[in-house]
């Protein structure tokens, strides 16, 4: 159908929408990919702001030169098995459950 490019920010679950800063929102003025840079650079051990800005910064630099760059690495990460997870042990909260935990610790502190 062609919903999803090769390179782009990972898709994620709609119910996140609302959680997204303003400059997080570009992310969704590109097509999704499969792989992306917060996938080269760390994937799951990312945490949620470092990820987001990560699809924030591929947004914003678009070139066919990091799209390749991007697919090779994601080939020799996957051959390499680095920066996979398991279930068990990861670690990052839900978007939507972190950021609220974060505002509920803004509005004790205003």
């Amino acid at each position: 159908k062609g919903d999803m490019s090769i390179v782009g920010p990972r898709p994620l679950l709609e119910r996140y929408l609302p959680y997204y800063t303003d400059t997080e929102k570009l992310r969704h003025t590109v097509r999704p990919g499969l792989s992306g840079l917060a996938q080269i650079n760390g994937r799951n051990n990312l945490d949620w702001d470092s990820r987001l800005g990560l699809d924030v910064e591929y947004v914003q630099d678009i070139t066919f030169s990091l799209d390749l760059s991007i697919i090779l690495k994601t080939f020799f990460k996957a051959i390499k098995r680095e920066d996979i997870t398991i279930v068990d042990q990861a670690t990052l909260k839900d978007l939507h459950v972190e950021r609220s935990e974060n505002d509920g610790d803004k509005n004790l502190t205003t």
